[in-house]
């Protein structure tokens, strides 16, 4: 199956961003546009993975999240991969706790290798990101990027992490949550999505 870790922002942040990116899409037909469905911050792509392993995954994805506090997050910005004038990926960034979100994402790969699922991108430097289109050719998209700079959505609190399995037959993408993990909460600390 194939799988991956994320944070799966709030509606209401989905939907601050969906109303930012629905003007551009009629501007670039050319991109294959992803929805809000397939919004989600990924911490680590997994690709396939053998289902004697999930077990195992699951165990330690639960103590990896259970080292790490909730994480305050935004989305906010965008830019291309590999860049705005050769671009392969739009996307939108996100703003946070750059080395505490960068910790849960290797905290997460760290986790996937020992369970025997290790990330095929797990020695890349991690760059938070929400997925927003696709070019079938490298593209300038670099009116959409400086369109998106300017973005700036409502933070909230990450309190959990999820692991997904991701459906890629015909047609859009399809995803189903299989677990869902809390981050730690110290004690006396309320959990809150504002």
């Amino acid at each position: 199956m194939r799988l991956f870790v994320a944070v799966e922002p709030p509606d209401a942040a989905l939907a601050e961003l969906q109303d930012a990116v629905a003007p551009l899409r009629a501007t670039a037909p050319e991109l294959r546009w992803t929805g809000t469905a397939s919004w989600h911050l990924t911490l680590a792509f997994l690709g396939e993975v053998d289902d004697t392993v999930l077990p195992g995954l699951s165990a330690r994805l639960e103590r990896a999240a259970n080292r790490h506090p909730p994480q305050r997050l935004a989305i906010a910005g965008g830019g291309a991969f590999p860049s705005a004038r050769r671009a392969q990926v739009l996307w939108a960034g996100i703003e946070s706790d750059a080395r505490a979100l960068g910790s849960l994402a290797a905290s997460v790969a760290a986790a996937a290798r020992r369970a025997g699922a290790p990330p095929p991108d797990e020695h890349r430097k991690y760059r938070a990101h929400l997925t927003l289109a696709r070019c079938r050719e490298p593209a300038d998209v670099s009116g959409l990027t400086q369109v998106l700079a300017g973005f700036a959505g409502t933070a909230w609190t990450a309190e959990s992490i999820h692991l997904i399995r991701s459906y890629t037959s015909a047609g859009p993408p399809r995803y189903e949550d299989l677990a869902c993990w809390p981050l730690r909460t110290r004690p006396g600390q309320s959990r809150s999505s504002t």
